[in-house]
C-alpha cells in the first residue's frame, strides 16, 4: 500500500531476508572479511553469530547471490531443527540429490559421489546451516563426517553455521564438540549496526526501490528509531514499514517523530516489540532431546500475602515497647546489684576502731542508711510492678494481634 502512495517498485522493508537491500556496516564488512578467509581455505567449519535479526540470514543470501558459481557450488538448509539421520537427508536434497527413502547410507553415498563428481569438474562445495542453534549434538556430529570426504588430500566440503548467540556458547564449551571445535577455522559474531549507520541503511533501502525524497524524514527520527530497536535490521524493518504505512493511510510527505512514537507505543501495545536489552534467547543449548522446564515442587504452598497497612503500627509500637521494657529490666537489675553490695560493705564494717565515733552515732547513721535502703527498695518493687504490668499488656496486644486475621508471615 505504501510503495504506491510514495512511488516506490517495492517494498524495502519487508522482514525476508533480500540479497538486493544488502548493506554493509561495519559489523557485516568484518563478517564477510572472516567469510572470505575461511572460503579460501577451502575446508572445515565457517560460524557465524549474531543476536535474532541482526542479519545473519540476509548476510548468507548476499554470500550465494555473489560467489563464483563456475568455481563453487553451494546449497542451504534452513530448517534445522533435525536430528542427525534427517540432517544428511536434507543435506542431499539441498544439493538437488534424489535420497529415496530413509536410508543414511544411501544418502551419504549419493552426497560422496556428487561431491567428487564436482570436485573433478574443479568446483568446491559449500553448505550453508542457518538456525545452527536447533542442531543437537548428533545432528552437529553428522555435519563433522560430511566434512570428512575427501579425495586425496583435498577436502570435498565445506560448512559455514549461521546461528543465535547461544549456539557460539554452546560450541566454545560442549565437551562433546571438542572434534568440531577443531575443525572450525574462522569465527565472526555479528553485533549490532552503530547508531549512525541506522539514517543511511534506511535510505539506502529506499534508494533501492526508486525513493526520490518522498517521504522526507526528520533528523532526530533516525536517533529515535536506533534507541528503540537496538540498531538491528530486522526490528528497523519491521518499525519503518509501520511508519511508511501510517504516512501513506494519513498522506504524510515527511515522517516525524511524532509519528516515530506513536507507530512505537502501538507496536509495544500489540507485544510485537520488546525492548533489545531485555530480550532473551528461547533456547540455552541444543540438546539431543527434549528438556522439561523446571516446575514448582507440588507440595510448595503460595506465599502469604503481604499484611495489612493497619497491622504495622500496632507492630512498630509492641517493639518499642519490648525495647523499653528491656531497657527499665537491665537498669533495675544494675540497682539491684549496687544496693546488695551497699548492703555487704555495712555487714564487713569493723565493730570498733580506735578513731571510730560514739556507739551512738554509729547506729544513728545505720539506721539511717537502712531507712533510705529500705525506702529505695519500695520504690523498686513498686516500679518493678509497674515493668510487670505493662509486659502483660503488650504480651496481650501480640497475642490479640496474632490470633486476629493478620498473616503469620508478617507477625
Amino acid at each position: 500500500m505504501y510503495d504506491a502512495f510514495y512511488k516506490l517498485t517495492g517494498r524495502p522493508f519487508q522482514l525476508t531476508p533480500d540479497p538486493e537491500f544488502y548493506f554493509e556496516s561495519g559489523t557485516h564488512r568484518k563478517a564477510l572479511s572472516y567469510l572470505g578467509y575461511g572460503l579460501a581455505q577451502g575446508e572445515g567449519f565457517i560460524v557465524i553469530t549474531g543476536a535474532v535479526g541482526a542479519g545473519k540470514s540476509t548476510l548468507a543470501a548476499h554470500l550465494l547471490a555473489t560467489i563464483d558459481r563456475q568455481r563453487l557450488t553451494a546449497a542451504q538448509i534452513v530448517t534445522s531443527r533435525l536430528d542427525g539421520e534427517e540432517l544428511v537427508h536434507m543435506a542431499a536434497r539441498a544439493f538437488g540429490l534424489a535420497a529415496h527413502g530413509h536410508d543414511k547410507a544411501s544418502a551419504l553415498a549419493l552426497i560422496e559421489a556428487f561431491l567428487h563428481e564436482e570436485a573433478r569438474a574443479g568446483r568446491r562445495c559449500l553448505l550453508v546451516v542457518d538456525e545452527a542453534q536447533n542442531l543437537s549434538v548428533e545432528a552437529l556430529e553428522e555435519l563433522r563426517m560430511l566434512s570428512n570426504f575427501q579425495l586425496g588430500a583435498h577436502p570435498l566440503l565445506q560448512i559455514l553455521l549461521l546461528g543465535q548467540p547461544e549456539f557460539r556458547d554452546f560450541l566454545q564449551n560442549s565437551p562433546r564438540l571438542e572434534q568440531l571445535r577443531q575443525r572450525v577455522i574462522a569465527t565472526h559474531h555479528l553485533e549490532a549496526m552503530e547508531p549512525d549507520e541506522v539514517g543511511p541503511y534506511i535510505l539506502h533501502r529506499l534508494a533501492c526501490v526508486g525513493w526520490s525524497g518522498n517521504p522526507a524524514f526528520d533528523s532526530r527520527v533516525f536517533a529515535d528509531l536506533g534507541t528503540a530497536t537496538g540498531c538491528l535490521p530486522r526490528r528497523i524493518n519491521q518499525v519503518v514499514g509501520r511508519l511508511l504505512l501510517m504516512g501513506a493511510v494519513e498522506q504524510r510527505t515527511r515522517i516525524d517523530e511524532a509519528m516515530l512514537a506513536e507507530v512505537i507505543a502501538d507496536l509495544e501495545r500489540d507485544g510485537t516489540l520488546a525492548d533489545p536489552a531485555e530480550a532473551a534467547p528461547q533456547v540455552s543449548a541444543p540438546a539431543s532431546g527434549p528438556v522439561a522446564a523446571p516446575t514448582a515442587p507440588p507440595s510448595a504452598a503460595p506465599a502469604p500475602a503481604a499484611a495489612p497497612a493497619a497491622a504495622e503500627p500496632k507492630v512498630v509500637a509492641a517493639a518499642s515497647s519490648l525495647a523499653g521494657l528491656h531497657q527499665a529490666l537491665t537498669a533495675h537489675g544494675e540497682q539491684i546489684t549496687e544496693l546488695q553490695q551497699a548492703v555487704l560493705e555495712l555487714a564487713d564494717m569493723p565493730a570498733s576502731t580506735a578513731a571510730a565515733p560514739p556507739v551512738d552515732a554509729r547506729l544513728d547513721t545505720l539506721s539511717d542508711t537502712l531507712g533510705a535502703l529500705q525506702q529505695r527498695m519500695v520504690a523498686l518493687e513498686a516500679r518493678s510492678a509497674e515493668q510487670e504490668q505493662a509486659i502483660r499488656h503488650v504480651l496481650t496486644m501480640l497475642i490479640e494481634w496474632i490470633e486476629s486475621e493478620a498473616p503469620r508471615r508478617a507477625a
